[in-house]
């Protein structure tokens, strides 16, 4: 349907988003209980010196260290439960329960309109484990927004293995992932203020090719991190230069080998890190000074 100054949604779509007006699709019954965040956006606690571009070795299910409103951007992939090494053998309800108790806090040091990705893959086959639902359904109850997800396809690092079931016949065939998920929330159903005119550090072509729903780059190799399961720092890249200004602060409540904190200051962005693994907490520094070293030692050169 065209209007004099633009498009509105129609019943069968429209091919044009240029000057598009869907405030006829929000005001549907398909979103009667959704409500505008009544939030402060002006709230924006800084943070001390003395925890900026730090990790720290404990439990992120209490944050105090940090205040209220005061990160802009939070990236993670939380812990699969999954047998690997740093996994606790929790049942499914407690694996969630720990979760909340981290997503709780980290929604209470969020700026208002400020983001939290949420890195993760479903898990099994008898039965298959559906994490992402899980997670959606329990951000959804503790006040985040929901604003897409991003499927990740790792197809071309994910070699010639199969998931074979049933060979060549229909008795129980069995699929094979090849995909995980970043599940984008946000603090408030709007978006960041940028009172003090920060610098976005994106192109044209990356914001472009990032708005896409669907992202491929390889996996990361375990050996190589001596994690057993870091993401590419591709990934942190992404999601920084996608959803932060420059001398903002990201967040990893489950900071493993330190890619998010590398990504970070990549990017001239701050970071905070946490971790309960001692031997994790030691790599992730371990690796973030090796890279501004290696850095500092090209400058100089």
């Amino acid at each position: 349907m065209k209007k004099q100054n633009g498009t509105e949604t129609s019943s069968f779509g429209t091919s044009g988003r240029f000057n598009h007006d869907s405030s006829k699709f929000y005001s549907s019954k398909m979103y009667s209980d959704t409500s505008k965040s009544k939030l402060d956006h002006s709230q924006e606690n800084p943070i001390s010196e003395k925890i900026i571009n730090k990790i720290f070795c404990k439990s992120s299910e209490k944050m105090e260290e940090l205040p209220d409103n005061s990160i802009h951007l939070m990236i993670t992939s939380p812990p699969y439960n999954v047998g690997k090494e740093y996994d606790e053998n929790l049942s499914i309800e407690d694996y969630r329960s720990l979760l909340k108790s981290v997503v709780k806090e980290v929604h209470r040091v969020l700026v208002v309109g400020g983001r939290a990705c949420i890195n993760v893959a479903n898990l099994g086959r008898k039965p298959y484990i559906p994490l992402h639902s899980f997670i959606i359904e329990d951000m959804l109850n503790l006040g985040f927004f929901m604003r897409g997800e991003i499927i990740w396809n790792k197809g071309s690092s994910a070699g010639t293995s199969m998931a074979w079931g049933s060979w060549l016949s229909a008795t129980n065939p069995t699929l094979r992932d090849i995909h995980e998920y970043i599940l984008i929330f946000s603090k408030g159903n709007n978006g960041r203020l940028n009172l003090d005119k920060k610098e976005s550090t994106i192109t044209k072509e990356e914001f472009m090719e990032f708005t896409k729903s669907v992202w491929s780059f390889p996996t990361q190799s375990a050996r190589a991190v001596g994690h057993p399961a870091p993401f590419p720092i591709e990934l942190p890249l992404r999601l920084i230069k996608f959803y932060t200004f420059k001398g903002d602060v990201v967040l990893d409540p489950f900071v493993g080998s330190g890619t998010t904190a590398i990504a970070a200051r990549k990017l001239e962005r701050k970071y905070v890190g946490y971790d309960i693994s001692k031997e994790y907490c030691k790599l992730a520094e371990t690796r973030i000074k090796k890279e501004f070293a290696q850095k500092t030692l090209r400058v100089a050169v």
